[in-house]
């Protein structure tokens, strides 16, 4: 599974560009749950075609515009089309039913 790692400087502008499914995950070093989710989700078999990792220090403008309000933060974009957050638990079964919980969402414009 591809992963990136995205800033305030280009979060959008690859969103926007990327075809397919991408699961774009905020964290933070400090947060046990991040590290969990950072060194965990790229085994599971999850039904997108990228990870896109965000550093919430970092990366405040992002936060902001994505209402980033607890870590980690997932949130699913298919084809530059914004679908909303994902809540779920960390594990590939309940990240594969959010997933498509959120695909079936009206798509809006990213944040």
């Amino acid at each position: 599974m591809d992963q990136l790692h995205l800033t305030d400087f280009d979060v959008d502008q690859q969103l926007l560009s990327l075809p397919g499914i991408s699961l774009l995950i905020f964290t933070s070093v400090g947060c046990s749950s991040c590290r969990w989710a950072r060194h965990h989700l790229p085994e599971q078999a999850l039904p997108v075609d990228r990870l896109c990792w965000i550093d919430a220090e970092e990366n405040g403008g992002a936060v902001e515009r994505y209402g980033v309000f607890h870590l980690p933060s997932l949130f699913v974009v298919r084809d530059g089309q914004f679908q909303g957050e994902l809540r779920s638990k960390l594990t590939a079964h309940a990240l594969s039913a959010g997933l498509d919980e959120a695909l079936e969402r009206q798509p809006d414009e990213l944040p």
